[in-house]
């Protein structure tokens, strides 16, 4: 719907004090970035700080750890699997190495494998690139400009945005592959917006000191994904791809190894068994858990499900106390909630500005600053702009853009927010956005080192599913980069794990009865809930109760 009188006659405040703002950006007068010490005090407004928002893990190698309270619902949850009920000779599939999850990572984690002489069976919950990767737009990091940037900086801005708690051995793997990642998607048949002469085009991000930001438009992740999908769909022969067939738990081996997993057909509710001599668990976030009821960016499938397969076969995590709330959601209007607005508008001058058309915090903070700066001004100052449902937000004034940049630049950089929002009534080149903090990206996941590796033997992990990257808080740009980076390498590592490491036993889910006898010590009031939860129910809770399934019946029909 196109905005509402009222929120017209609010939008009449932004036009107001426009051309004042416009002015000081031609001048390089930029609202000033906070200091070390006012981002501290800000960030008491983040979701995270909420103590009660958060529950203590009972059971398993990280018993005590504090963490978002829907996540350990499902971490108290027993497997949707009888461990005695599933007939573990009967294998269905058998293949050299198991991705479970078709976005950026598990594809790239195919290729690589595909390379290194391995076949590879891609099993995805929805249809192969049904990911988070796909929803990413605004771009990816890389130190391509020698003269200007180096993986030194980009190093050291990916730590500060992590506050300097990430991983450093992974942040420097992150950043020193990062160039030779760009090179191969564009080997691959990415498409990035170029200059005429055929350089990469790159800007800023939050947080970061060098323009390194490089982007096809505002679909970056669309594009990275067509390219990867297209390319697995090119080698049918040896890498197999089963969709809409979600893992449900993973099977060990007599030597404690990671020997594949059980599958459940969403189609046929047939549940299938494969045998691999190697695992990548790429499964992605978990927005769609909705953490303190925020609406989220992220795809139907992010239900976190790769957490709680690896959690119970005894992966520590690492970093999920801390969860990212990309400061621009759509807001308005109500059937775009949640729709990221990538931080590259920002990055392109457009200013943020309060109900009264006031900036109120510098655009390109580090996105856990931001978004605690946004909450502030609507909840504690009471200088949000209401929506007609109840609802609060911030302008985000995208026509300053064509005032700084030339008309027709929001229509060329920004094609997808404005086909979307043209759709609605509101042309973004003539009226501002209306955004607030959505769920975004799972800053934390499982353990893992710089080649992958878990401490399951054969188990590896790559893109939002993994932790210790990015530290308690995400810069723009390194998802799109490590699902890629780490996606790669863990198809390499699986590769050379299952010619040189590999060793056969009998299939086994004793890791399941060994987590249900836990919980049941630990006194946990489980109450019939099964995870992993494979997909959101937002209609009847009757149909959860006959889908989430302890039973291992074959077929629920």
């Amino acid at each position: 719907m196109p905005y509402t009188p009222e929120l017209k006659e609010l939008i009449k405040k932004v036009e107001k004090t426009r051309p004042a703002r416009v002015e000081k950006k031609r001048k390089g007068e930029e609202f000033p970035p906070m200091s070390l010490e006012e981002r501290k005090a800000i960030l008491k407004y983040h979701p995270d700080f909420k103590e009660d928002g958060r529950s203590e893990i009972l059971v398993g190698p990280d018993k005590g750890y504090r963490i978002a309270k829907e996540m350990v619902s499902l971490i108290h949850a027993k497997s949707r699997l009888d461990p005695e009920a599933v007939d573990l000779t009967r294998v269905d599939y058998e293949t050299d190495i198991l991705v479970i999850g078709g976005g950026g990572a598990g594809a790239s984690a195919a290729l690589l494998a595909r390379e290194n002489g391995a076949k590879a069976l891609i099993a995805t919950k929805l249809r192969l690139g049904d990911a988070n990767t796909m929803m990413a737009e605004g771009g990816i990091q890389a130190a391509t400009k020698a003269d200007k940037d180096s993986p030194y900086f980009h190093y050291l801005d990916a730590m500060g945005g992590g506050h300097f708690k990430n991983d450093p051995e992974l942040v420097e793997t992150l950043v020193v592959e990062a160039p030779k990642v760009m090179a191969w998607l564009e080997k691959q048949g990415a498409m990035f917006s170029k200059y005429d002469d055929g350089r990469l085009k790159a800007m800023h991000g939050g947080g970061t000191s060098r323009k390194r930001m490089h982007y096809a438009g505002d679909i970056t992740g669309a594009e990275i994904m067509r390219t990867l999908r297209d390319e697995v769909k090119n080698h049918p022969d040896d890498i197999q791809v089963l969709e809409f067939s979600p893992a449900v738990e993973l099977i060990l081996n007599a030597h404690g190894a990671c020997a594949g997993a059980v599958l459940y057909n969403l189609e046929t509710e047939e549940y299938f068994l494969v045998k691999a001599k190697a695992v990548v668990m790429a499964t992605g976030g978990s927005g769609r858990l909705h953490i303190q009821d925020f609406m989220t960016t992220n795809h139907y499938g992010a239900t976190g499900d790769g957490l709680i397969m690896g959690y119970r076969a005894g992966v520590p995590l690492r970093f999920l106390h801390t969860v990212q709330y990309h400061p621009t959601g759509a807001v308005f209007p109500e059937q775009a909630e949640g729709l990221l607005i990538t931080e590259k508008v920002r990055g392109a001058g457009a200013n943020v500005l309060n109900i009264d058309g006031e900036q109120f915090v510098y655009e390109r903070e580090p996105r856990d600053v931001e978004a605690s700066a946004f909450i502030r001004e609507c909840l504690e100052r009471g200088k949000g702009v209401p929506t007609p449902t109840g609802k609060f937000g911030v302008w985000l004034d995208s026509p300053m853009i064509d005032v700084l940049k030339g008309e027709g630049t929001v229509r060329k950089e920004f094609p997808g927010k404005w086909i979307l929002f043209h759709r609605y009534g509101i042309d973004i080149t003539k009226e501002p956005m209306l955004v607030y903090p959505t769920l975004h990206y799972q800053n934390g996941g499982l353990q893992i080192n710089q080649r992958t590796e878990t401490v399951v033997p054969g188990l590896f992990v790559a893109g939002e599913a993994s932790g210790g990257i990015h530290g308690e808080n995400r810069l723009m740009g390194n998802s799109l980069l490590d699902v890629v980076v780490f996606g790669r390498i863990a198809g390499c590592r699986a590769a050379e794990y299952t010619k040189s490491a590999f060793k056969d036993g009998a299939l086994s889910l004793d890791h399941v009865r060994a987590y249900h006898q836990a919980l049941d010590n630990a006194g946990v009031p489980v109450d019939g809930r099964v995870a992993p939860m494979l997909l959101p129910d937002y209609s009847n809770p009757e149909v959860r109760k006959k889908q989430l399934t302890t039973k291992y019946h074959g077929t629920l029909r």
